[in-house]
């Protein structure tokens, strides 16, 4: 019977929980189909009459639509780049032995104990003197340098967990360090490659500070992100509170992050070795 009850109790708590991580985002979903008088009168009843004029405004005439591409394009490359030369660096430095190795490796990892706040500044002036300010691709460089450094530190410990076995294997079945790497290797830690996909596509995709430096401050309509695009509707509003517009460009920034992060969460629970050493 107590068993029972402590299994009612859990569940109970866990279905709390759920409900209140979901209906903010319900209720923000639901928002979005209201137009601005409607949510200052009901603020928590349906819709009346649902309609997307609200997403309609925002992606055209709020100009989300240039920013959305914009940031879509910048995460993707900057997501590929940090898993190709992540992997290849912690493979590296895990498995070949380098002299320096560890010293390298500290390196990577000091790039974590640095806030991005502390960086701006110096950034603005390098970029300037590159002449990458207002530019994608400076932009897109400054991201790729903050994401290596947790991708470098996490890979290198999945790496250094396979076994050493596999590698061993295949070189006396006459494969090369290419093949071992990226058919043997590289397959068995899709898990720590899923989480550094999920974390550097958050960190991109949600940024703000750095992209209103580099950028102007999202003066340059064609060249702005995601979130410098939400920042602008207010100015698209003339200032007004049009909170069914800014729902509605909330909702366009979440649904991505809320699809790859589906697409992705079966590998973080994937084991390491699956498939490996056969007894």
């Amino acid at each position: 019977m107590s068993h029972r009850f402590s299994r009612l109790g859990v569940g109970s708590l866990l279905w709390g929980y759920l409900f209140m991580t979901l209906a903010p985002f319900l209720w923000l979903i639901v928002t979005s189909l209201k137009p601005s008088r409607e949510i200052f009168l009901a603020p928590f009843a349906l819709p009346s009459e649902a309609t997307g004029a609200n997403y309609v405004n925002a992606w055209r005439v709020g100009q989300l639509g240039a920013s959305f591409f914009n940031s879509v394009a910048i995460t993707v490359l900057v997501v590929l780049a940090t898993l190709a030369l992540s992997s290849m660096a912690a493979y590296a430095l895990a498995r070949f032995g380098l002299r320096g190795a560890e010293a390298l490796q500290f390196y990577f990892l000091a790039g974590l104990m640095i806030p991005i706040q502390l960086s701006v500044v110096p950034l603005f002036f390098e970029m300037k003197a590159l002449g990458l300010l207002n530019s994608r691709l400076g932009l897109g460089l400054v991201y790729l340098a903050t994401s290596l450094p947790f991708a470098v530190f996490l890979l290198v410990g999945f790496f250094r967990s396979l076994p050493n076995a596999l590698r061993e294997a295949a070189f006396l079945d006459g494969a090369g360090e290419w093949t071992v790497f990226s058919k043997i290797m590289l397959p068995l830690a899709r898990p720590g490659l899923a989480t550094i996909a999920i974390m550097t596509f958050l960190g991109v995709w949600n940024e703000y500070l750095v992209a209103f430096v580099l950028l102007g401050g999202g003066s340059e309509q064609a060249l702005t992100t995601l979130p410098l695009g939400l920042a602008n509707l207010t100015q698209v509003g003339q200032f007004r509170a049009d909170f069914g517009l800014v729902f509605a460009g909330l909702v366009i920034v979440m649904v991505p992050t809320l699809i790859v992060y589906v697409g992705l969460e079966r590998h973080l629970t994937t084991g390491l070795t699956l498939g490996g050493v056969k007894e």
